[in-house]
């Protein structure tokens, strides 16, 4: 018997990125819309979904949160959370407006031309500045970037599992 494992989708909202003072008290990046939002949402999960983190702000800095994390009483303890990123599950978010979508409904997309040939899936989302890329292509060594704009992607259908790409003569 073959026993089926639910894979939820998670959607990064944060990292802790330090302890501060020596009480345990924990600096938060918030990589929500509104950076308050992080203390809206729970579950917060570690990456590997295993642990999960409550959270309550203290004070906010310039780019980030001063928080307490439940269980977290020293310096020590905060220190060992650096670099961890928190999840919620794609799940507890609203649906999206038309035309805009969560970088976790995007990912694992199949990615085809409007012949049908097959470029791989979409492998990451990257925003540096200027503009949003998908990441496209079977693995990051034969990957490729293209602009996600409706020029170059002019179809995403989430419930197909799929996105039309136009990639221009020799960009790949």
């Amino acid at each position: 018997m073959i026993n089926e494992v639910s894979v939820v989708k998670t959607l990064c909202v944060g990292q802790f990125i330090g302890a501060h003072g020596v009480r345990g008290l924990v600096k938060l990046r918030s990589f929500t819309e509104v950076p308050e939002a992080i203390f809206d949402y729970a579950p917060l999960l570690a990456e590997d979904g295993k642990r999960t983190f409550k959270i309550a702000p203290k004070s906010a800095a310039k780019d980030h949160f001063i928080t307490t994390v439940e269980g977290i009483t020293s310096r020590e303890a905060a220190n060992e959370l650096r670099g961890e990123k928190i999840f919620i599950p794609r799940d507890v978010l609203p649906a999206p407006r038309e035309g805009e979508y969560y970088d976790a409904d995007i990912v694992g997309l199949l990615a085809f031309d409007a012949e049908g040939k097959e470029y791989g899936k979409v492998i990451a989302i990257h925003d540096h500045g200027a503009g949003v890329f998908l990441e496209i292509g079977p693995n990051h060594k034969d990957s490729f970037m293209l602009p996600f704009k409706d020029a170059f992607v002019p179809i995403v259908d989430l419930e197909a599992g799929k996105l039309q790409i136009v990639v221009p003569e020799g960009w790949v």
